[in-house]
C-alpha cells in the first residue's frame, strides 16, 4: 500500500463544537472558529466536521459518537472556543502514534475552562469536569482530546451514556460548554490509557468573552513556536551523560539535519558505521588508537540521540524505527566489547595485556548486559499487555455518576517504591537514580573513558561491577512494582 495512502487511512478525523456563542467571536482571521478551522488545515488531519446545531449537550455528544461509530482512524475532538498555537495543537493531531491523548498544562491552577486531571507516568490517569472532583490533582485540561481507532468504541459508548446522563439532569447543571471535559472524564474512567501532551511553555485557552479571546491571542505572540518545537526535540527525562554531555549542543544539529533530509535510520546508519571505526580502533590497542577509538564511540552516541531529536522534531518516529534504534544500540556495544577484547589480547606492552581471561570479561559484560535488557524489556511488555487487558476485560468502568470522589486516590508507597518516589522529586536524588542503573550513555562514557585512560580489562571489570549493581537495583524496582 502507498505511504501516501496509508497515511490518509490512519490520519485524524477532527470535530470541532462550535455550539457555544464563543466560537463566532471575532479575530484577525474571521471568527475563532474560522481560525481554528484554518490551523487545522496545516496539520495532517483527515476531515474535520463542525457540529453547529446548538441543541444542547446532548446533541453534541451524540454527534461525537455517531462520527466515532463510522470512523476508521483516529478521533479528535476539541472546541471552536480554543486560542492556541498550532503546535500545542500539533502535540495531540500531528503525532505518529495516532493514540489516545489529551492537551494538558503541568500548571495546576484551575478555572472553569480548566478542569484539572492527575497525570502519572505520562498518562491522564484521573479528569474532572464541573460535577467530577479529582483529588491530589496535578495538570490541567486545556481542551484537545484525541481517541486511537482501538479506543473509537468506547469513545462512542462513553459519549452516547453522558448524552443520556445530560437529559435525564443526573449530572447537574452541566452545559454544552463542558461537552469535551466530560468525554475526557469517561474515557479516563473507563480505562483508556490517555496520554498526556503537555504543552509546555505554549498557550491553549478556552475564552468566553471578546475581551478574554483578545488576550489569548495577543498572548500567542510571546511564544517562539519554532523554538520550542526545537527544546520538545530533546529529551527531558534523558540520562545524565546525555543531558548534560551531548543533548546542550547536538539540539544545534537537529535542523541541520531535516534541512538535509536525514532521514532518523539514516542517522543512525551513520552512528553503526562510527561505533564499527571505533571497535576498529580499540581492536589495534595501542594508546593513541584507544583514544581515537573512545573519541568515535563518543560521536557514535551523539548521533544516537541526534536520530531520535531529529525523529521528534520532524515528527517522522515509528515503532518500527524504536526497534532499529534499539537493536542498533545492542549491535554497537558488542561490536566495541570485541575490539576492545581483540586490542587487550594482543598483549601490547602499555596495556599490560595478553589474553589472560580477556575473552571470558567480554562475554560475561556481553551476557548481563542481555540478562539487564531482558529485565527491562520483558516488564515493559507485562505492563503494556496488563494495561490493555486491564483497559479492556479486568478493569471495570467506573460510574460517571461518582461526584465526591471521582478520581483515584493514590496510596502512600513504602519501602523501596516509595523510595524511588521520593527521589523523583528531588533534583540531585533524581539524578541519581538516572545514573545508577546505568543507561546506555553512562556506559558510552564509562567505556571510552576507561578504554582510553587505562585498558579492557578495567572497562569490562567497570563494567560488571556497576552494571551487576544496576541490574539488582532494576530488579528490585521491577518486583516492587509488579507486587504494590
Amino acid at each position: 500500500m502507498p505511504d501516501s495512502l496509508t497515511r490518509e487511512i490512519t490520519a485524524t478525523s477532527v470535530v470541532v463544537l462550535a455550539t457555544t456563542p464563543a466560537a463566532t467571536l471575532s479575530c484577525a482571521d474571521g471568527t475563532l472558529l474560522d481560525r481554528i478551522s484554518d490551523q487545522l488545515v496545516t496539520l495532517p488531519v483527515r476531515d474535520v466536521q463542525v457540529l453547529s446545531s446548538g441543541n444542547g449537550l446532548s446533541s453534541d455528544l451524540r454527534g461525537v459518537a455517531k462520527l466515532a461509530r463510522v470512523s476508521t482512524g483516529p478521533v479528535a475532538v476539541l472546541p471552536a472556543d480554543l486560542v492556541a498555537h498550532t503546535e500545542a495543537l500539533a502535540l495531540v493531531l500531528e503525532h505518529p502514534a495516532r493514540d489516545s491523548a489529551a492537551l494538558i498544562s503541568h500548571d495546576p491552577s484551575t478555572a472553569p475552562m480548566r478542569p484539572p486531571v492527575r497525570v502519572e507516568g505520562g498518562k491522564v490517569v484521573a479528569a474532572g469536569s464541573s460535577f467530577h472532583l479529582v483529588p491530589e490533582a496535578n495538570a490541567t485540561f486545556r481542551g484537545v482530546l484525541q481517541a486511537g481507532e482501538a479506543d473509537l468504541g468506547c469513545l462512542a459508548e462513553v459519549a452516547e451514556e453522558l448524552a443520556e446522563l445530560a437529559e435525564t439532569g443526573r449530572l447537574g447543571p452541566v452545559s454544552p460548554v463542558e461537552a469535551i471535559d466530560l468525554l475526557l472524564v469517561g474515557l479516563v474512567r473507563y480505562g483508556v490509557r490517555m496520554r498526556a501532551a503537555a504543552i509546555g511553555p505554549l498557550h491553549s485557552d478556552r475564552v468566553t468573552a471578546q475581551s478574554a479571546a483578545d488576550s489569548a491571542i495577543e498572548r500567542l505572540s510571546e511564544v517562539d513556536e519554532s523554538r520550542v518545537r526545537l527544546n520538545f526535540a530533546v529529551k527531558d527525562d534523558d540520562g545524565f551523560f546525555a543531558t548534560h554531555f551531548v543533548s546542550v549542543w547536538s539540539r544545534y544539529l537537529i535542523r541541520p539535519a531535516a534541512r538535509l533530509r536525514l532521514t532518523p535510520n539514516a542517522i543512525t546508519g551513520i552512528s553503526i558505521g562510527l561505533a564499527v571505526l571505533a571497535a576498529v580502533w580499540f581492536s589495534a590497542g595501542t594508546r593513541e588508537a584507544q583514544v581515537a577509538g573512545a573519541v568515535l564511540l563518543y560521536l557514535s552516541f551523539v548521533l544516537d540521540c541526534l536520530d531520535g531529536q531529529v525523529a521528534r522534531y520532524t515528527r517522522t518516529f515509528s515503532p518500527l524505527g524504536s526497534w532499529v534504534d534499539a537493536m542498533a544500540d545492542r549491535l554497537k556495544e558488542y561490536v566495541v566489547y570485541v575490539g576492545l577484547a581483540i586490542g587487550y589480547a594482543a598483549g601490547l606492552p602499555w596495556t599490560g595485556g595478553g589474553p589472560g581471561g580477556i575473552w571470558y570479561l567480554a562475554a560475561a559484560a556481553m551476557i548481563l548486559q542481555v540478562v539487564r535488557h531482558t529485565i527491562d524489556f520483558a516488564f515493559g511488555g507485562a505492563v503494556s499487555d496488563a494495561a490493555r487487558i486491564g483497559s479492556s476485560f479486568a478493569r471495570p468502568a467506573r460510574s460517571l455518576l461518582e461526584s465526591a470522589d471521582g478520581g483515584r486516590y493514590s496510596v502512600p508507597k513504602q519501602g523501596m517504591l516509595g523510595l524511588a518516589q521520593r527521589m523523583e522529586r528531588e533534583s540531585v536524588l533524581r539524578w541519581m537514580k538516572k545514573i545508577i542503573v546505568l543507561p546506555i550513555g553512562e556506559r558510552m562514557a564509562l567505556i571510552a573513558v576507561t578504554a582510553a585512560v587505562f585498558n579492557a580489562r578495567v572497562t569490562f571489570l567497570s563494567l560488571l561491577v556497576w552494571g551487576g549493581v544496576a541490574a539488582l537495583y532494576s530488579l528490585a524496582g521491577r518486583i516492587a512494582r509488579s507486587t504494590k
